[in-house]
């Protein structure tokens, strides 16, 4: 009766379980994963987005497989104003609903069915699902921990085969938090060349360096095919307003059929709703009001987990450049799931096992920095007490 891509394990894991019963217990609980910022206290203007939201214009339908020009347009500046990218064309956009659906056009683009995608490892479990609806199969290389992240390019080559079609990378990665260097960019690029592959960039984190140092997008990259995913969900704060984006560069020829073959997927399911496209520029705009607030978090509960962490030796956070997550390496004495379930029993806490974002081994967890600080302070001070040694 139901296909095969669809075959996923539906039943809860143990620790979706065992939040569900503290939740239902009415334990008071301290989550520490929180990837939502309106669940996080972090909000646009209300009254300027639902205002732009209110645009008389949506009342004409003028379906544009790409997105409305003024959408377009407020990307193009964005991408101007925020990262001096200056050669983005109205052209290599397509609008999306969010960056899955980016991702999903891009799979069904490049790939027949059984193909394959390299996908970093450590990386977000979503990939997983977007790979079995496009019938792609995902084969990981790994990223390599020596004194900050690096891309393991000998195992990268070795993962590459006949059915490779494209490389994921993600920048900053998430959850390591790293970014791809100028050096890695360059050796990418002669990968994707030696391979004969696409890459598909995923940057929803670009702007959240921790040093404020603003690190240079994908969007520009000319010497490979490359599909550069974002949006507002992480730009703006703004999840639920459903605006997203490739770009698409590279050798020109490249470019122009990819993008011509990308507007008949968009003309086929044509996602984007008029409201959302029309406040698309103030859209954007917010993220001058909610940047500034989340990086300040994103420092200040990194400082408040280094200053807990100075007592705890047996405990240390692995180094983070940006994004929202940290990774903490701790005593593995079990599994990363049985201490989570153990911490959420015993303290009231919630922390993601590493091997949900498919850490090699066991003694990794996951923490969300933009939680509010005074719950993350209490939240690690509970996870100190039942993993610091």
């Amino acid at each position: 009766m139901f296909s095969h891509r669809t075959n996923w394990q539906l039943s809860p894991n143990a620790l979706s379980r065992a939040i569900a019963e503290a939740r239902a217990s009415g334990q008071k609980i301290l989550d520490l994963t929180v990837s939502n910022p309106t669940e996080a206290g972090v909000r646009p203007d209300a009254d300027v987005v639902l205002a732009a939201l209110a645009n008389p214009e949506a009342m004409h339908y003028d379906p544009q497989p790409r997105g409305l020009l003024k959408a377009r347009q407020a990307v193009c500046r964005y991408y101007r104003e925020l990262h001096e990218v200056f050669d983005l064309s109205l052209e290599r956009l397509i609008l999306t609903t969010s960056t899955s659906e980016a991702y999903s056009y891009v799979f069904r683009l490049l790939c027949n069915p059984g193909d394959e995608i390299l996908v970093p490892k450590p990386s977000y479990p979503l990939f997983e699902f977007l790979a079995d609806l496009a019938d792609v199969k995902l084969v990981p290389y790994p990223l390599l921990y020596d004194h900050g992240w690096q891309i393991d390019f000998d195992s990268l080559y070795k993962a590459a085969t006949a059915q490779s079609r494209a490389v994921i990378v993600v920048h900053p990665n998430n959850p390591t938090g790293s970014y791809v260097s100028a050096a890695e960019a360059s050796a990418l690029n002669d990968f994707c060349r030696d391979c004969g592959l696409a890459m598909i960039v995923d940057e929803v984190f670009l702007d959240y360096a921790h040093d404020g140092v603003a690190r240079p997008s994908f969007v520009s990259n000319a010497d490979a095919l490359t599909f550069t995913l974002s949006g507002v969900s992480k730009i703006s704060a703004l999840p639920q307003m459903k605006l997203a984006w490739v770009a698409t560069s590279g050798p020109t020829e490249m470019v122009a059929e990819a993008g011509a073959r990308l507007e008949i997927i968009a003309d086929t399911y044509l996602s984007m709703n008029a409201p959302v496209q029309l406040a698309a520029p103030v859209l954007l705009e917010q993220r001058k009001q909610t940047q500034p607030i989340l990086l300040d978090r994103l420092r200040v509960n990194l400082a408040e987990l280094d200053g807990q962490l100075a007592s705890h030796p047996s405990c240390t956070r692995l180094q983070v450049e940006g994004g929202w997550y940290v990774v903490l390496r701790i005593p593995a004495l079990g599994t990363d799931e049985d201490l989570a379930i153990d911490l959420l029993r015993k303290r009231g806490a919630i922390v993601h096992p590493g091997h949900f974002y498919d850490f090699a081994g066991e003694g990794h967890l996951v923490l969300s920095l933009i939680t509010e600080p005074a719950n993350f302070r209490e939240g690690v001070s509970r996870l100190l007490q039942v993993v610091g040694i």
